[in-house]
């Protein structure tokens, strides 16, 4: 007989839980048999006891098993099926352009992306400023068009992982979310629910990270890097720098417009590109899609140069909903914010530190970001123009522009921004795009 209070004390008590134990307690919190309390002790025992390697596969495999997956294999796909997931940040734009590139290079990319909250910005509220896309097809529609165009960016629907979505909700109110057990298990059981053979993790590092520190970064990516190779799925990660936005943007219809202009090769903001270069050719070499590091640049780079990336990012969005010549005429689609306002530096100095957690707060105050997950977007504001880390700025140059619903909401984002950019005398010393790169041991 199955009683969760047991499951609660192994775990309580430092023991290791049987995946029969873990299977068991995420069927209840499927089926409403566990009670949110239970699920709260069990979700704070594993705060403070952790988990073995062994525990933590068997929860991501039980979440991924409490609703839908998706299978390939009846396609008879003619490439592997790969994805990417970031742990967010500002200006992290990357999906808009990874998935097109990968499926220019013969891979097959069913992108199962979130919305944002707090200081990080979503995939799909990127793509939700198309008008008429649709980020959620019925599961056959998903499969035509991964088949046909070679990706498609969607959104979690309510059969994907339900045990994870009742386990967060109740992790998000009983301060356990910081549970890097809990944390892989949840990433993992979405991204195991849509059959992949290969996932790579860009784990952030820096002041607009999800993780605390460095060493938390690092924790997080081994750890998902082992259970994802454990429940079978050919897992590597990239520790990534988010000391600064990524893009040149930060906003919704400002980053889909910056997505459009890179596939375009109207502008390729260099830390960006380089990012976006380092996890597509580490998703190529992982899926045998490249030979070595040069082969895979060599390949995103004709991807690019031909057009074929956008190509497939126009095919995508046409096929999902939205404007068969958005690619051609995002502008006719992307409204503009009412109000765009340059803010100045108070005096001239290097570019010494950004808290970038703070630029992307100055987002959602200006609308474009959310602080509940029930809050209306405006996909129109964001910042663009972002000066550098490291640049020199003087007291007459913007730091950046905002771009505003009305004069109240820029002047709270300026106050914000001022605060979260500061200057010195020196320049700092540079930063690394990509801190370390983790395979399975």
């Amino acid at each position: 007989m199955f009683l969760p209070q047991e499951v609660i004390r192994k775990k309580r008590d430092g023991q290791t839980l049987s995946a029969e134990d873990v299977r068991q307690f995420v069927a209840g919190i499927t089926d409403d048999s566990v009670a949110d309390s239970q699920i709260a002790a069990l979700a704070m025992a594993v705060y403070f006891r952790g988990m073995e390697l062994e525990e933590n596969v068997a929860l991501a495999l039980a979440m991924r098993d409490s609703g839908r997956c998706l299978h390939w294999a009846d396609l008879q796909l003619p490439g592997p099926v790969l994805d990417k997931h970031s742990t967010g940040g500002v200006g992290d734009v990357v999906s808009l352009m990874l998935g097109p590139l990968i499926a220019a290079c013969g891979g097959f990319v069913p992108m199962i992306s979130g919305r944002g909250l707090g200081h990080t910005g979503g995939t799909l509220d990127k793509l939700s400023a198309i008008p008429g896309y649709n980020p959620f097809p019925t599961p056959e529609r998903l499969r035509q068009v991964v088949r046909e165009v070679g990706v498609a960016i969607i959104g979690q629907t309510s059969d994907l992982a339900p045990a994870d979505r009742r386990f967060y909700a109740t992790r998000d109110i009983t301060a356990t979310v910081e549970s890097i057990a809990l944390i892989t298990a949840s990433i993992l059981s979405k991204k195991l629910a849509a059959g992949l053979d290969v996932l790579v993790m860009d784990v952030k590092a820096g002041s607009g990270a999800f993780m605390p520190s460095m060493a938390d970064s690092i924790a997080l990516a081994e750890r998902i890097v082992e259970v994802g190779n454990g429940a079978g799925v050919r897992t590597s990660a990239l520790i990534t720098d988010m000391s600064q936005p990524l893009a040149s943007t930060a906003g919704n219809s400002l980053e889909t417009a910056e997505a459009v202009r890179y596939l375009k090769g109207d502008e390729r903001n260099p830390r960006l590109h380089a990012i976006t270069m380092a996890l597509c050719s580490e998703m190529l070499l992982a899926g045998g899609l490249a030979a070595s590091e040069d082969d895979a640049r060599l390949q995103l780079e004709q991807a690019l140069d031909s057009g074929r990336a956008a190509e497939i990012f126009a095919r995508m969005v046409a096929e999902l909903g939205g404007p068969a010549d958005f690619v051609e005429h995002p502008a006719r689609y992307l409204a503009p914010a009412p109000l765009v306002r340059p803010v100045y530096a108070e005096r001239s100095g290097f570019v010494a530190a950004m808290d970038t957690r703070a630029l992307g707060m100055a987002v959602c105050a200006l609308g474009g970001g959310r602080r509940l997950a029930s809050d209306q977007l405006d996909y129109r504001v964001g910042l663009t123009q972002f000066v550098e880390l490291g640049q020199w700025v003087a007291a007459d140059q913007p730091l950046l522009l905002i771009h505003a619903a009305d004069e109240a909401g820029a002047d709270e984002a300026a106050r914000r921004i001022r605060s979260a950019i500061s200057l010195s005398e020196a320049a700092p010393a540079a930063l690394p795009l990509v801190y370390q790169t983790i395979h399975r041991r």
